[in-house]
């Protein structure tokens, strides 16, 4: 039997169609049967947050806490079921400098796939990774770096500063000098760290000694990396203050107080700047006078000594205020994240702007200002125990009480948006 070659073709044709129809239904059966699981793994896919701080150089010390509290807080969200059941994957990384801090956050963003930036002690790194974050449309929550500049002219929408900034620091140390007459007719000798966050203290010490009558006759512009004070510490002793005014920085203050202890100079010493950590490296014996803090491991809040204990377990060793402010900064973040049950930029920013309250593990709740992005807070003044008394190496600061007092705004020793150059 003999077919010609149009009934050959037509035959090829159908047995064509037949094949063709069969993939497609095979492809269509792999779909439904792969398609489900696929969703589920999409759903599941873990949330990226970057984190950037300063694990070496003069505030490595701080920047090591930090690391260890972001870590913490994320362990323990992960552990109650992550955000929107998806687990949280923090990268945290040394910053370095401002310059390495902007190309890790931009790589972090492009390359990682993170969805917020969260860190930073260094107020010059801060300042980069926050016009990344701007120019692509990624929040940042500044944990540590505390320049009013970040929160005045160098402001953007999308970075939000969980510590108390330089103009609180300043206030909360300025309460207690003035109530123990050491301002007024006066003669101060100050010492300020080289760069924008000393700067930037020293702007706002002067501000608050001359509106209260103190004479300041000097104020010396200190490098980051000088580990010598015995020039500075010269000079101090020919000027004859008063009172010595610290806005150093990091390991600056902890090696000043140190050296001006060797040195033997009877000149009271106040700092407006002093991380409990380097506090504990000057040791006992070498510090005195009144500085501010954020938080301290003291704290008698259930939150705070939940914290204390948790950390102190995980690391041996108890937490300074950057472990606390880093911490309390993701915990921050993933309640942003859930509240809105979303990652997207704009419903995070527009959370953080609608008067949230946020747990942060003191006697009041804080809140971000919608207008320049600061968390408002409490602060604490501390001195040191008298000679004797410390349980432990930990143990030689006294802190004073939370200022605002309960009875006052939050805002009280904050700048007022009068005061303010932040424009969104």
């Amino acid at each position: 039997m003999t077919h010609d070659k149009k009934d050959d073709g037509q035959m090829q044709k159908s047995r064509l169609r037949r094949q063709t129809l069969k993939a497609g239904v095979m492809a269509a059966g792999m779909t439904v049967l792969l398609g489900f699981p696929a969703i589920v793994h999409s759903q599941s896919d873990k949330i990226k947050i970057g984190h950037l701080t300063p694990m070496t150089g003069f505030l490595g010390a701080l920047g090591t806490y930090a690391s260890e509290g972001v870590l913490l807080a994320a362990d323990e969200i992960n552990a109650a079921g992550g955000v929107m059941g998806r687990q949280l994957d923090v990268m945290s990384e040394d910053s370095v400098n401002p310059q390495v801090a902007s190309t890790k956050a931009q790589r972090m963003i492009e390359r990682d796939g993170v969805v917020a930036l969260l860190g930073e002690i260094n107020s010059a790194s801060a300042l980069t990774i926050s016009q990344v974050a701007a120019r692509n449309k990624v929040i940042f929550i500044d944990t540590g770096a505390r320049s009013d500049a970040l929160r005045g002219k160098d402001c953007n929408r999308y970075t939000f500063h969980a510590d108390i900034p330089v103009t609180v620091m300043v206030n909360t140390v300025g309460q207690a000098l003035v109530r123990d007459n050491m301002v007024k007719d006066k003669k101060i000798f100050s010492l300020t760290a080289d760069y924008l966050f000393g700067h930037d203290l020293s702007k706002g010490a002067k501000k608050f000694f001359a509106a209260n009558g103190g004479n300041q006759i000097g104020d010396e512009l200190v490098a980051t990396d000088v580990t010598d004070f015995s020039p500075y510490l010269l000079k101090i002793r020919q000027a004859k203050p008063d009172l010595v005014a610290t806005n150093l920085a990091g390991n600056q203050v902890t090696n000043f107080v140190k050296q001006y202890a060797e040195f033997g100079l009877p000149y009271p010493v106040v700092g407006f700047n002093l991380n409990t950590a380097d506090a504990w490296a000057a040791g006992e014996g070498n510090l005195g006078g009144i500085w501010p803090t954020s938080w301290h491991h003291d704290l008698q809040t259930p939150g705070s000594k939940a914290f204390v204990a948790a950390f102190t377990k995980k690391y041996g060793k108890t937490p300074e205020n950057h472990a606390w402010v880093d911490y309390v900064s993701l915990k921050m973040l993933a309640q942003a994240m859930s509240a809105t049950k979303s990652t997207d930029t704009e419903k995070l920013i527009a959370y953080f702007e609608s008067d949230a309250q946020f747990d942060i593990l003191k006697g009041r709740k804080g809140y971000f200002r919608s207008w320049d992005h600061q968390l408002m807070q409490e602060a604490y003044p501390f001195t040191v125990k008298a000679k004797g008394q410390a349980k432990n190496k930990w143990d030689f600061l006294k802190f004073g009480d939370a200022v605002p007092a309960p009875s006052q705004p939050l805002e009280l020793l904050a700048p007022t948006r009068a005061e303010s150059t932040c424009k969104m």
